[in-house]
């Protein structure tokens, strides 16, 4: 049983963090107090806040893509509206105008297809990335990810003024 004031320490911290970078938590307190509970004891159990809707490994290598927020967080959010386990959601259900469903967990089955296992491909001159890098326009940050960040979390541009930049 993880202690009321825990709980409640970082569940402030995420959602400060979250309106800060232009996110929104899921506005059901007690589900969002669960999962925060859950990414809690994930921490205790493992060492890092791996996401509490999914089975971690254990070692912090292998559950890198599900660290919370995970890697898959934005596009989901892109997709659907909510991350898998709906701790973060768009504006739109964070607002009402919207109902979160549920959604297909987009983790790739196979080990070698995850994010921090993906072969890296660089031609000549190039440099090896796992991923492309996005450029807010407005401000400069660099993003690396499949997609651009819904909302830069510097200048809070949305995601039409990044540019790829690598």
């Amino acid at each position: 049983m993880i202690p009321k004031d825990e709980i409640d320490k970082l569940f402030t911290k995420l959602d400060q963090d979250a309106r800060k970078n232009g996110y929104f938590l899921n506005l059901d307190n007690d589900f969002t107090r669960e999962l925060v509970e859950g990414l809690i004891a994930n921490e205790k159990r493992y060492g890092h806040q791996a996401c509490p809707c999914r089975l971690a490994d254990g070692v912090r290598h292998e559950d890198l893509d599900i660290i919370c927020p995970c890697d898959y967080r934005d596009a989901d959010l892109d997709d659907f509206g909510a991350c898998y386990c709906a701790l973060y959601v768009s504006k739109d259900i964070a607002e009402g105008r919207k109902q979160a469903e549920p959604l297909p967990d987009r983790r790739p089955v196979e080990r070698n297809e995850r994010p921090q296992f993906r072969e890296k491909k660089a031609g000549k001159g190039e440099a090896e990335l796992s991923h492309p890098v996005w450029r807010c326009r407005v401000c400069g940050y660099l993003a690396a990810r499949d997609e651009p960040p819904g909302v830069c979390p510097i200048c809070k541009a949305t995601k039409d003024r990044f540019d790829r930049f690598m």
